[in-house]
């Protein structure tokens, strides 16, 4: 007598995003961020993303209720001078009454089995907590993405470890003392100009395709990638800071800057020497921010040393650091390669 096997609690299944917004925001309500906000960013980021649409895994439950869902967003990169496309993992939800550990497993099964027919690359910024989960379903750690923040003004950290009236003239003396070490730098360094803009810069183009690009892992920056990414997000404001030659018309680097009250974050960047860029193109993204009244400057960056030596040389100091898994489709794995991610590598 045969046994029949009972069905399976959970089934995924690849998902339309464009048929499937109302189920995944139906999932999604009162489990990630606000209502308002997530739809905003569904129609930007699943629905508007020039690179493709997304990698969409929904879970049914036996009930035939739809209980789970996540995605990878697509992203567009070069590994050994030729293009390669990947999927940045994001928005994993499951309903509070099937939130254990068999769920997500599942839908991250299903992200794996679209990646390794769709893209070449999976990779996503997990909580260090998931570390071991993971490992345990095939990602392996790529490296690390590490925030960096040089301190402008000094006054509030110092009011944290002294009492005021102590803090704030050594504040002002501290101030005084690294604005005119900054500048003694910039004056030794070569002479570039800084202005701000509030859209991508067309020149954005020639600067990725003449810049370069090296034989590691590192995320397309045209200015077509630069645009969705930040002008037509709806969830932040974003700032560039763009460093020419003196006359203003050779674009050398940008930073794509956003507010965080008394912190200048860098979100991205790039240099016609590539991540690497010049320490005189930190040194007038210092300059900038402390005349805009930037209290510190903070950016997160995965990199070789010749990517963080220039930050480093200018002051900044490590904070902080998350881990990077990834996955790559077919057999040869590349935990060895040379990575360059900033923050702007996650989804928002």
């Amino acid at each position: 007598m045969t046994t029949l096997s009972p069905p399976p609690q959970y089934v995924v299944h690849a998902a339309d995003a464009l048929r499937e917004r109302e189920t995944v925001q139906a999932i999604w309500r009162g489990n990630l961020g606000q209502q308002d906000r997530m739809a905003a960013k569904y129609d930007w980021f699943y629905l508007s993303c020039p690179h493709g649409p997304p990698l969409l895994q929904l879970l049914r439950h036996a009930s035939g209720d739809w209980v789970g869902t996540a995605c990878a967003g697509r992203r567009r990169m070069r590994w050994q001078g030729r293009d390669i496309t990947a999927g940045v993992l994001v928005d994993l939800a499951v309903l509070p009454e099937h939130r254990s550990l068999g769920p997500a497993l599942i839908l991250q099964q299903g992200l794996i089995e679209a990646g390794a027919r769709q893209v070449d690359l999976l990779y996503g910024f997990p909580n260090p907590k998931a570390a071991a989960v993971f490992k345990r379903i095939g990602y392996s750690k790529l490296t690390d993405i590490v925030r960096y923040a040089r301190v402008l003004r000094h006054g509030r950290y110092l009011r944290e470890r002294m009492p005021s009236w102590l803090a704030l003239p050594l504040g002002a003396a501290a101030d005084l003392a690294v604005a005119l070490r900054d500048g003694w730098w910039r004056f030794r360094a070569a002479a570039v100009r800084s202005e701000w803009r509030d859209l991508a810069d067309p020149r954005m183009d020639s600067l990725w395709a003449d810049s370069a690009q090296g034989e590691g892992l590192v995320a397309v920056r045209d200015s077509r990638h630069v645009t969705w990414r930040f002008d037509e997000s709806p969830l932040e404001r974003t700032r560039y800071l763009l460093i020419t030659a003196p006359d203003g018309n050779r674009l050398l680097a940008w930073f794509a800057t956003q507010d965080d009250g008394r912190t200048l974050q860098v979100r991205d960047f790039w240099s016609c020497n590539g991540a690497a860029g010049d320490r005189a193109y930190v040194l007038a993204l210092l300059a900038a921010a402390r005349t805009a009244g930037y209290a510190a400057v903070s950016v997160e960056i995965a990199g070789t040393a010749s990517v963080i030596g220039n930050w480093s040389a200018c002051g900044f100091v490590a904070r902080g650091r998350r881990p990077v898994f990834g996955r790559w489709s077919g057999a040869q794995q590349h935990e060895d390669a040379e990575i360059f991610l900033t923050s702007a590598d996650e989804d928002e």
